[in-house]
């Protein structure tokens, strides 16, 4: 990764992509035509392009003194940019745009010229393969100018990125899985840190794409999901038919949201994969855990459908940890997140239905760093941990969520139900307690919502709902 002002950069790409050139060119930041021009003389003569941008104050480098006689002259060139073309051993420099004399002064014993025809005859060097030049759409004019002409001729393919993160870029992903690169050079700081940029491309040269596009989750998607589970009516939207009439009724139900998002809404199932129970069962969890296998048809037939797959854990006095390790091979598939029940999570000597659950934040966590991992290696697109909370108490110190796992997208997701009005009051109660990096979600009950909000009413919330969900 390189950062720096232009000429830094633009050395930088020529230290990182050429040992040596016969023949380099320097010119001058200052004018984009100039330098347009000075790419297409850097590309006849097969040289790597420089710049010549000068220290923040000095002159344009016109080789005479800045501020009348008597003045030292400015460099014409930085300290970075010369002690790259020192190493990479030329025997002309072309000045374009750039006073010749200056330059000599600074370059002793490399000729410098200002007519491409004086130039010695070269041939292209031998091209790199797999080797990718990563741009910022929108960075810095000059840089990426000077950095591409040296890219095209080192044979390495350029990419050009919205933003900063290739995760976020359908096309960049695209085409990032085509290069397969072995090097990656980045351009500009705001790809750093490094450790953090290798992770992403890991992630992005797999090619494998969410539902809608790219591999980052919000806010460039909305997912729009059913709740419940298979073959339970009782326990919401999700169970109340089959598998193939899901499909269909959560495809209507995110319908009108197109129209009201700027970005792709995509349907989703939330599966509870855990379901609370009244008896204490085998092991004494008061949770039964739904077999991997009866599960599957449904994660897999979703996902064929381009849906997104949430499985839902109500643990009882079960270990989050424990069960959402049960799903471990569901949770490996790219289109797969897992979401957090605390309104289930019993105390020793609790029972369900005699109190509303909670959780403490440090069992929380230790699920966050167990699902971050395993998204981490196996490269999987940035997956999803939906925290449910209607009541403040039910996360227990939430502000010490660890939200800096870039893997994970986390929603707290508002289960609040009744009138318009006391599902507001609940909103802004857990908006306002949620800690900084979390996105939010907002549940709609057919039945237990007096009346159930509108897709319209839905999308008036501040900040507007990533997730919304129908039970």
């Amino acid at each position: 990764m390189l950062a720096g002002p232009a000429d830094t950069l633009a050395a930088g790409a020529a230290r990182e992509l050429l040992a040596s050139a016969p023949v380099v060119v320097v010119a001058s930041a200052a004018s984009p035509a100039g330098l347009a021009a000075a790419a297409a003389r850097a590309e006849r003569a097969h040289a790597p392009l420089l710049l010549a941008a000068l220290p923040a104050g000095a002159g344009a480098g016109s080789g005479t003194a800045a501020d009348g006689p008597g003045r030292p002259q400015p460099p014409a060139i930085s300290a970075v940019t010369r002690a790259e073309i020192m190493a990479l051993h030329p025997r002309a420099v072309l000045a374009a745009g750039v006073a010749a004399g200056a330059l000599s002064a600074e370059l002793a014993g490399i000729r410098v010229v200002t007519d491409p025809a004086r130039l010695p005859a070269t041939g292209a060097p031998r091209s790199l393969h797999r080797v990718v030049l990563l741009v910022h759409q929108g960075g810095p004019a000059a840089a990426t100018m000077a950095a591409a002409a040296t890219a095209q001729l080192a044979g390495a393919r350029l990419i050009s990125v919205h933003g900063y993160d290739p995760r976020a870029d359908p096309a960049a992903i695209t085409a990032l899985c085509a290069a397969r690169p072995r090097q990656v050079v980045a351009l500009g700081a705001g790809f750093g840190p490094p450790g953090r940029l290798a992770a992403r491309l890991a992630v992005a040269v797999t090619g494998v794409q969410l539902p809608g596009g790219g591999q980052v989750l919000f806010p460039l998607h909305r997912l729009v999901a059913l709740y419940g589970h298979p073959g339970a009516a009782a326990l919401g939207a999700l169970g109340q038919q089959g598998l193939r009439a899901s499909i269909r009724r959560v495809r209507e139900a995110a319908a009108p949201y197109r129209a009201l998002s700027r970005v792709p809404v995509v349907p989703a199932f939330e599966i509870i994969a855990t379901v609370a129970q009244g008896s204490p069962g085998p092991d004494g969890s008061y949770s039964y855990e739904s077999p991997v296998a009866s599960l599957r048809p449904w994660v897999r037939r979703a996902i064929t459908a381009g849906l997104y797959v949430v499985l839902d854990l109500q643990p009882g006095r079960a270990s989050l940890l424990a069960q959402a390790e049960r799903y471990r091979s569901l949770l490996k598939l790219p289109d797969v997140g897992l979401a957090l029940d605390p309104e289930w999570k019993l105390q020793p000597g609790q029972l369900p239905l005699k109190q509303i659950g909670s959780v403490r934040i440090a069992e929380v966590n230790t699920v966050i760093s167990w699902l971050a991992a395993l998204t981490a290696r196996y490269h999987l697109p940035q997956k999803l941990l939906v925290l449910h909370q209607f009541e403040l108490s039910m996360i227990r110190g939430e502000r010490q969520l660890n939200t800096h796992h870039d893997d994970l997208a986390i929603v707290i997701h508002m289960d609040g139900q009744g009138s318009p009005g006391d599902k507001q009051q609940t909103w802004d109660a857990v908006t306002g307690a949620a800690p900084p990096g979390v996105f939010f979600g907002w549940k709609n009950f057919y039945r237990k919502d007096h009346p159930m909000l509108s897709p319209v009413q839905t999308m008036a919330r501040s900040p507007q709902p990533v997730m919304i969900s129908y039970q």
